[in-house]
């Protein structure tokens, strides 16, 4: 492949990611091999959604290295690194309030979205969470879902949707998967930057990202239900009800963590295609959600492969569209952006509605397929969330 047309063909692959106002970080943080705590109070003014469920959230970041598999990025930097921010539900709100991101990984981030120079990283590094770093997990065992985040972006755009559910009672693991962000803080005062950006082109090596994403989750799973880095995690964790969602290629990721690994029951992609064909093969009967965008992920749109993943999903399963929505509605960015005057104008559908839709319907996968608790929500068109449309239209598939 030329240079010219691998460029072309990792822009292709970058458009959703790269294309539409952002925001999200936290205060400067030093990064151990545990866990990060901010050097500052928050300042910004920007402030994460508010928690939904009854539990307070505790937050440790784990360094993971899978010794067994060399980094397929840089094979010279040795075994296979990961940053996994787990969040939980906590006997109380004790703790310093937990760090969003880096100064540095927060203007990597501005940057790849034109906006350094626009947006202080102080700012957006600013922006508030709500959990606490090394509080007590509650007593109890809970489910444990995994999140892949999109091509270039660090796992702190989904620190929302993971905050919530621990607040909802489950332990959730946010995956950092190294070279595969625009930038990501690890031990050492690293800083490593998205080298997978510069070589990802074809559709070989899209469908090599997700593969090679399903091998870290596995390993990330084993580490907290079994691994000694987990510590006192690993005693809430329910290995039996485990669960996996992702945006974009981390929704893919999600769909061949299934395929390759059975202890992941349950899966949401969101608005990812899957990359590997046959798309969405090998599930068997476990249940699968796909919630996208109505401009690239309706029935109608010939260049999605979420049709051809629909007749391989043979369990339960649900498509949703959200009509106004953008790729990144579903992640932190729009809510972040929409406090700083920065929404898009050509997106109708505001950051804040994005979140509670994102939030709604993963969590009622979840407590439906993990829990067992069943979920109007899911089976057709309501009046409370009248963006959202099924397909077929106006009727469930079961």
């Amino acid at each position: 492949m030329t240079s010219r047309h691998r460029s072309a063909a990792v822009a292709t692959l970058l458009t959703l990611t790269l294309s539409a106002p952002l925001l999200g970080a936290a205060p400067a943080v030093s990064v151990g091999t545990e866990q990060a705590a901010p050097r500052a109070q928050y300042s910004s003014g920007l402030e994460l959604p508010p928690l939904t469920g009854p539990y307070p959230v505790g937050r440790r970041t784990l360094h993971l290295v899978d010794r067994n598999r060399t980094d397929p990025w840089v094979p010279t930097a040795g075994g296979r690194e990961l940053m996994v921010t787990v969040a939980y539900p906590a006997r109380s709100a004790r703790g310093l309030p937990a760090a969003y991101m880096t100064d540095e990984e927060a203007q990597l981030l501005l940057e790849a979205r034109g906006l350094g120079g626009v947006v202080p990283r102080e700012t957006v590094a600013g922006a508030r969470t709500h959990a606490h770093v090394g509080a007590r997990p509650a007593p109890g065992h809970f489910p444990l879902v995994l999140l892949s985040p999109g091509f270039s972006m660090p796992r702190t755009t989904l620190t929302s949707l993971a905050d919530d559910l621990a607040s909802r009672g489950y332990v959730v693991a946010s995956v950092d998967h190294a070279y595969e962000s625009v930038g990501t803080a690890f031990p050492g005062g690293r800083t490593l930057t998205c080298v997978a950006c510069d070589r990802v082109g074809t559709q070989e090596e899209q469908a090599a990202v997700v593969r090679g994403r399903a091998k870290d989750m596995s390993f990330v799973i084993s580490e907290l239900t079994s691994g000694r880095r987990a510590g006192a995690l690993s005693r809430v964790i329910d290995r039996s009800r485990i669960g996996i969602g992702g945006h974009s290629i981390g929704g893919a990721t999600a769909a061949a963590t299934m395929a390759a690994d059975r202890r992941v029951r349950a899966g949401v992609d969101l608005d990812g295609d899957f990359f590997l064909h046959p798309a969405a093969a090998g599930l068997g009967r476990r249940p699968f959600m796909m919630l996208g965008t109505e401009s690239t992920h309706s029935p109608s749109n010939r260049t999605s492969d979420w049709p051809e993943a629909w007749k391989h999903l043979n369990g339960w399963k649900r498509w949703f569209t959200v009509a106004g929505a953008e790729h990144f509605s579903f992640t932190d960015l729009p809510y972040l952006a929409g406090q700083l005057g920065l929404s898009d104008p050509a997106v109708p559908l505001s950051g804040e509605r994005g979140w509670r839709i994102t939030r709604d319907y993963v969590s009622a996968f979840f407590d439906l397929h993990l829990r067992s608790i069943a979920q109007p929500l899911l089976d057709g068109p309501t009046a409370t969330h009248p963006e959202v449309a099924p397909y077929p239209a106006g009727r469930v598939v079961r």
